[in-house]
């Protein structure tokens, strides 16, 4: 009779939602069939494996680059500082998720830039882009008008980019960067559309606000500023900077490389880039000048007499040919 409810019991509970977890500290029964103990292990390894295939595919794909037009407008800066403190006073704990002033920017394009050879890349892209740039504006003036406040999902913060003719060529050049950075092998540019924004504060910043209860940001904290004027950015710069490298001491992103554009007065920083920009196009235009020199016939041919003759002529076979074609490409 034991026996018979025992065995009724381990039937009964085969058949429910809980049957394969290993109950035998619980209730000492041990006799659940093995094949579906075997199965459940090998379900649980499977999908170990697969959140650990998500998860690498996630890090390989992270972006690390990003082109910046950094916030310059006092103003701006300004009354961003005023709309941080007004939100603090109503949380401290919100302070550690601000963005420092000196790191204010509209992110055109994100990129993943993986070592030296693809940073140089990047660079050259950017200098690549100017003239495209260059062609949207035709002469004029991008202004950047931000007004009002947002969030994306209650996690991120951001001042709004007001509507207004400056997001046709604002979107032309975001398009323009992407495709040309892609054209060079960059993994580059994100599925979701672009919107432009300037980011002041993200719950990311401070992972730890989610165990004291700090989940999102509550509109209630920046209410008076939902039509703010925050005032207007003249787009002078374009900047290739990273993620993840250090800060430098005004608070802004470790930059790589940077474009000039638009008409605003050009500072020393700005002279230096630019003089940079020019010399490393001119070295560029000379080495491949140099290439298709090396690449022609006669010169492979002038070369291969002053490196064999004289001493070595005696020993010359077809096997110290140099194919220069093979080396140059």
């Amino acid at each position: 009779m034991s026996e018979e409810f025992e065995a009724n019991t381990v039937d009964s509970l085969v058949d429910l939602p809980f049957a394969t977890i290993d109950i035998i500290d619980d209730c000492g029964i041990t006799d659940v069939p093995h094949i579906n103990l075997e199965r459940s292990k090998e379900n649980e390894w499977n999908n170990k494996d697969k959140i650990k295939k998500r998860k690498k595919k996630q890090k390989d794909d992270q972006p690390n680059y990003f082109l910046s037009i950094p916030i310059t407008n006092k103003e701006i800066t300004k009354g961003i500082k005023i709309l941080q403190n007004a939100i603090i006073q109503q949380d401290q704990r919100l302070a550690k998720a601000m963005n420092s002033d000196g790191s204010f920017h509209v992110t055109l394009l994100v990129m993943q830039l993986l070592n030296e050879d693809e940073i140089n890349i990047g660079i050259d892209a950017l200098l690549e882009l100017k003239p495209f740039v260059e062609e949207i504006l035709q002469g004029k003036t991008l202004t950047l008008p931000f007004e009002g406040v947002d969030t994306f999902g209650d996690q991120v913060g951001f001042v709004k980019l007001a509507e207004g003719d400056h997001i046709n060529p604002l979107l032309e050049i975001a398009d323009a960067a992407k495709r040309t950075f892609q054209e060079k092998g960059i993994l580059a540019g994100e599925s979701r559309t672009f919107k432009p924004h300037l980011t002041f504060m993200k719950l990311s910043k401070a992972p730890w606000l989610r165990k004291k209860g700090v989940k999102k940001i509550d509109p209630k904290f920046y209410e008076k500023f939902i039509s703010h004027r925050f005032g207007e950015e003249m787009v002078h710069r374009i900047d290739l900077c990273s993620m993840l490298k250090k800060k430098q001491s005004n608070g802004y992103y470790h930059c790589e490389s940077s474009i000039v554009i638009g008409q605003k007065p050009i500072g020393i920083r700005d002279l230096i880039n630019e003089a940079l920009r020019r010399e490393r196009m001119g070295l560029q235009s000379k080495v491949k000048q140099i290439k298709e020199l090396l690449l022609k016939p006669e010169t492979q041919a002038k070369i291969r007499r002053e490196l064999f003759e004289g001493r070595f002529i005696n020993n010359s076979n077809e096997g110290n040919d140099v194919d220069f074609s093979a080396i140059l490409t």
